[in-house]
């Protein structure tokens, strides 16, 4: 979409329009063994499936280092069997729908093909009368052997697990830098110096430790992704709002009042 509206403006008549795009990512989340399962699970949960993972931000593959990933898949399946489906205005509800009813059937039959090619880790429950009034879509979440398998970014609440050992960091980074998008990464961890060695490796715009990576503030987290994520520069940046602006240069030769500069004034 980004790059259709860049080609309108191109060829529109008249001034040439200054354009921002903020687009989506293929998000992943590194998980290491040095983190707090339960903490890591509820970012995880509300990262992926928050607004019914119809978030540009939203949680798409999670890495998850084998030493701990027994663990912590059965308490994210424990966590996806208590999320309510249904009518985002009553309390109770966790999961609301997705946009339209084209977005339910092709997320619904991405679901049928991803069951019968990799293995469900989990997913929630909804009521049948429920889920014929409205455009839901249940949670699930899957193990994956690598992001490469994914056809592109998955628009709603549908997590990707991998499996990754301690010496094979470098090259899940590689592989998420591969993808091409850059908007936002998780890191859970709480070695420090892990999160610095990931957030210098990782081309995104946003890094989120120990955090959900979804709901930046703007103003205190100035938001937007780079390569196929978006443009820049980043909304509630500072350089935002230059952006808008039209910069313009005013050139005074002096010798042509002798040098004066009093006649300036």
């Amino acid at each position: 979409t980004a790059k259709s509206i860049n080609k309108m403006l191109a060829i529109k008549p008249g001034a040439i329009v200054p354009f921002i795009a903020e687009t989506g990512g293929q998000n992943a989340m590194i998980v290491d063994s040095s983190a707090l399962v339960e903490q890591a699970v509820d970012d995880i949960v509300a990262s992926a499936f928050g607004g019914a993972g119809q978030r540009c931000s939203a949680l798409r593959v999670l890495y998850i280092q084998d030493d701990i990933a027994d663990e912590l898949i059965k308490t994210l399946a424990g966590a996806m069997e208590q999320l309510q489906i249904g009518d985002p205005e009553e309390l109770q509800t966790n999961i609301g729908p997705v946009i339209d009813k084209n977005a339910k059937a092709n997320l619904n039959n991405y679901i049928k093909s991803m069951k019968a090619k990799y293995t469900l880790i989990g997913n929630a429950s909804c009521e049948k009368d429920t889920f014929d009034k409205g455009h839901f879509v249940i949670p699930h979440a899957f193990e994956i052997d690598s992001i490469s398998d994914l056809p592109g970014e998955i628009f709603g609440p549908i997590l990707h697990v991998i499996r990754y050992k301690y010496n094979q960091l470098d090259k899940i980074i590689d592989d998420i830098n591969s993808c091409g998008f850059g908007l936002t990464l998780g890191i859970q961890s709480r070695i420090e110096k892990r999160a610095q060695y990931i957030k210098n490796k990782v081309r995104v715009g946003n890094i989120y430790v120990n955090r959900n990576m979804t709901g930046a503030t703007v103003g205190v987290q100035p938001f937007g992704g780079e390569g196929l994520s978006g443009t820049g520069p980043k909304a509630g940046g500072p350089n935002y709002l230059i952006r808008f602006a039209t910069e313009r240069t005013y050139s005074v030769n002096i010798t042509a009042i002798g040098g004066n500069k009093d006649l300036l004034s």
